[in-house]
C-alpha cells in the first residue's frame, strides 16, 4: 500500500461530497428543531384555547340553563293557576249538583203536593 496514488480531483470530490453531507445533516437537525419548538408552542396555544373554550362554554350553558330554569318556574307558576282554575270548577260543579239535587227533591215534593 505504499504505491497507493489518489488524484487530487477525486481527494477533493470525496471532500465536497463529505462537507456537503454534513452540511445536509445540519439543516436537518435544524428543521427537526425548529419543527419541535413549533410543535411545543402550537401545544401550549392548543391548551390555551382549550382552556380558554371550555370557560365561555361553561358561562354559555351557565346563561342556557339559567333560561330554562326560568321557563321551569314559569310552568310551575302556570301548573298552580291552572289547579287552583280547577279546583274552583270542582267547587262549582259540586255546587251545582248539590242545587241540581234540591230542586229535583222540590220539584218531586211539590208534585206531591198537587196530589
Amino acid at each position: 500500500m505504499e504505491n497507493v496514488k489518489l488524484p487530487i480531483a477525486l481527494v477533493a470530490a470525496m471532500a465536497v461530497q463529505l462537507a456537503g453531507g454534513v452540511w445536509w445533516v445540519s439543516q436537518q437537525a435544524s428543521t427537526i428543531s425548529n419543527l419541535e419548538e413549533t410543535v411545543s408552542q402550537l401545544g401550549s396555544r392548543m391548551a390555551i384555547e382549550d382552556n380558554i373554550n371550555l370557560k365561555r362554554d361553561v358561562e354559555s350553558n351557565g346563561v342556557e340553563i339559567q333560561y330554562v330554569w326560568d321557563d321551569i318556574e314559569e310552568l310551575w307558576d302556570e301548573l298552580a293557576s291552572m289547579t287552583l282554575a280547577i279546583n274552583e270548577i270542582n267547587k262549582l260543579k259540586q255546587r251545582m249538583a248539590v242545587m241540581e239535587s234540591e230542586l229535583r227533591y222540590i220539584n218531586r215534593d211539590h208534585r206531591d203536593m198537587t196530589k
